[in-house]
């Protein structure tokens, strides 16, 4: 039996010792290969390991509580001492769970999404970024010299080609100029922004606008993004930083009773950047905003892992939606999906299993100099 940490993987403390003690295989696992090294995750618990051999033969066996007495039943050409030591090592390295501990149940809901979705999105949460400024392009020029740009579109030599004229009439429309206007941006005024800017704001993006009614089933929010089923698995928390009429600290935005709920007082600069993974340019914002996700309305009618695409499509839907509403109101927003994901849960006190973070943006009143997202645009042309 071979059982090693791998990738900088970190085995869980030694369980107490217990007489009663039964063993299961966690249902977290995902196993395969690496070159000629076989890998067993836990990506809950975000281990890896490097095994052969009995482990793989126990995993197989505990897919139900087992004693260690039945373990033993089970594998008589082994010592009982060897048995007892692989199963604690397996526990410790989160292969294995056992009661009287048991398996949380806030991860049921998960079953009918487990492994596709539920092996993405917890293995996939808290990443390492890479650091640098907001106008520091040296990464992408290593990587661009390395290994060019793919090409921007896709080429269909000898095609029939259908021509469309430009409609020069439109572009001057506030629809279109809002459209064209939207940009990112890095750089914000100290000036606050309005409170009425952000209530108009979160409520164009996140605020029910009216209802749908299913006999037997009751009442569906419609708002102005589409969900699939009319489910709305979205939540928005709002850390305040420089808002007219409001003190700062973490916010939960009410969508049905449009208003703020405190979460907690304080949401300070420091923190802001250790949650937004060390990008600095992003914390002058007047305010944050964490977007959620409550799996559990969408597994409530959903149970194929597809409807984890379902819900990341829709924080796009609502991303561009707030984007573009801020844009309107002549405010600078910004999205990113670079986050410390435990960070914020833990601020937001949600519990980053049935409730998780799953995009960020904020907004910010717009800096008086040419700022980032307008010295890219002055830099390239709009019809390359």
């Amino acid at each position: 039996m071979r059982l090693n940490d791998y990738r900088g993987s970190r085995p869980q403390r030694r369980p107490a010792r217990h007489a009663r003690r039964r063993y299961r295989r966690s249902p977290f696992l995902i196993s395969y290969w690496l070159g000629p090294i076989t890998v067993i995750e836990n990506y809950l618990a975000h281990v890896k390991v490097a095994t052969e051999g009995l482990v793989s033969e126990l995993l197989a066996f505990c897919d139900k509580p087992r004693s260690l007495a039945e373990v033993c039943a089970e594998f008589p050409g082994r010592q009982p001492r060897e048995l007892r030591e692989a199963l604690q090592s397996m526990e410790r390295y989160a292969l294995l769970e056992s009661s009287p501990q048991g398996t949380d149940n806030r991860l049921k809901g998960w079953d009918s999404w487990s492994p596709g979705a539920s092996f993405f999105h917890f293995s996939t949460k808290d990443a390492n970024y890479a650091h640098g400024g907001a106008d520091d392009f040296s990464g992408l020029r290593k990587l661009a010299a390395a290994s060019p740009l793919p090409p921007r579109k896709k080429a269909r030599p000898g095609a029939k080609r259908v021509h469309f004229a430009r409609i020069e009439a439109r572009a001057t429309s506030e629809f279109v100029q809002v459209l064209e206007g939207r940009r990112t941006w890095r750089e914000f005024s100290k000036k606050p922004m309005k409170r009425e800017q952000l209530a108009e704001l979160l409520r164009l993006s996140f605020g029910v606008q009216g209802w749908a009614r299913i006999p037997g089933v009751g009442r569906l929010p419609l708002k102005t993004s589409p969900s699939g089923g009319a489910l709305h698995p979205l939540e928005a928390y709002a850390a305040v930083r420089r808002v007219k009429g409001l003190a700062e600290g973490l916010y939960h935005y009410d969508a049905e009773g449009h208003g703020l709920e405190l979460v907690r007082a304080r949401a300070g600069r420091q923190e802001l950047e250790s949650m937004l993974a060390g990008q600095s340019w992003f914390c002058d914002a007047a305010a944050v905003v964490f977007v959620t996700a409550v799996f559990t309305r969408a597994q409530w009618k959903y149970g194929n892992a597809r409807a984890y695409r379902v819900v990341l499509a829709e924080a796009g839907h609502v991303c561009q939606t707030f984007c573009l509403s801020a844009t309107w109101l002549g405010l600078a927003p910004f999205c990113t999906m670079a986050f410390a994901d435990s960070k914020i849960e833990k601020a937001l006190r949600v519990d980053g299993v049935n409730e998780s973070v799953v995009y960020v943006m904020g907004v910010g009143t717009r800096p008086g100099r040419a700022a980032t997202a307008e010295r890219l645009s002055q830099v390239t042309s709009r019809h390359p």
